[in-house]
């Protein structure tokens, strides 16, 4: 499948999305993630993090103070900036370089993260749960990535009809509060509100999400679907997620949201140059 072209343009700049992979670096500063909870709990750990991945690639960081693993926990919107504030303010300070994404589902966090330096928002509720969150990215003029979490749809009906119905209303919230077309990207929501089995589905048929013609963000990173297939713990996952986001790739995926930049840059370049035709050698 060729990639379909977009330009996600930035307050500062702009993010091109294509057949060239794009790579965001999760940064979770909570001590309950699924995965890695309690790695970047510290400023200090997250700091490092945060280069880590500027250093082996990323594109984006995300940046999230809320576990949204099952059986987790809700936090207030104090503790959530709590925890992610101090992160956004140093990498500010630090004049960190990349894009930052904030990673909430509640208007006032995200609200206060884009004053602080963060560019795009990332809603795992798809504007569903706090309407307002579309409001605070319109009027902040940033791109918002809305995820599939719909745990009301009707499962006797097709999973692919029944996410593009969930996301009808996601764009509907977002035309209503002034979010241009050219500012959203999709995101199925691997692991969300899904069965085992229908992950693998959503991964097989993700082409035909893509006919809604928005760019795709790809998150199955360390993910259960990959735990379960295989029987390993999330941090031995990485080739399971590296062979993931290659398929996801060649679906047509355009944003690759991971804890391990390096290895899935590395599956993604294969799979670039075998779809699009290899690059120069590099010397060895």
């Amino acid at each position: 499948m060729t990639h379909r072209s977009y330009t996600l343009r930035l307050p500062a700049g702009e993010l091109r999305l294509g057949d060239e992979p794009v790579v965001m670096g999760i940064l979770n500063t909570t001590p309950d993630s699924f995965s890695d909870g309690g790695d970047n709990f510290s400023l200090e750990d997250a700091l490092s993090s945060a280069e880590r991945m500027k250093a082996e690639g990323a594109a984006i960081l995300d940046v999230g103070g809320e576990s949204t693993r099952p059986g987790a926990e809700e936090v207030t919107a104090q503790q959530e900036l709590d925890r992610v504030m101090p992160v956004l303010d140093a990498l500010r300070e630090t004049n960190y370089g990349l894009p930052i994404s904030i990673d909430t589902y509640k208007a006032i966090v995200a609200d206060q993260a884009i004053e602080a330096g963060a560019v795009i928002v990332n809603d795992v509720c798809g504007f569903q749960r706090d309407p307002e969150i579309a409001d605070v990215a319109a009027a902040a003029d940033v791109p918002v990535i809305a995820m599939h979490w719909d745990l009301k749809r009707d499962r006797d009906k097709d999973l692919i009809t029944e996410m593009a119905r969930y996301f009808d209303q996601t764009l509907m919230i977002a035309d209503k509060a002034g979010i241009p077309k050219d500012r959203i990207v999709l995101d199925p929501g691997f692991g969300f509100g899904k069965t085992f089995e229908e992950n693998y589905v959503l991964l097989n048929r993700l082409d035909e999400l893509l006919s809604l013609g928005f760019p795709m963000l790809i998150g199955t990173s360390r993910k259960s679907m990959l735990g379960k297939l295989l029987g390993v713990p999330p941090k031995d996952r990485l080739a399971a997620t590296v062979a993931t986001s290659v398929l996801a790739y060649l679906k047509g995926g355009h944003i690759f949201r991971v804890h391990d930049v390096r290895a899935n840059l590395d599956g993604l370049a294969v799979a670039r140059a075998t779809r699009y035709g290899a690059p120069p050698p590099l010397e060895v």
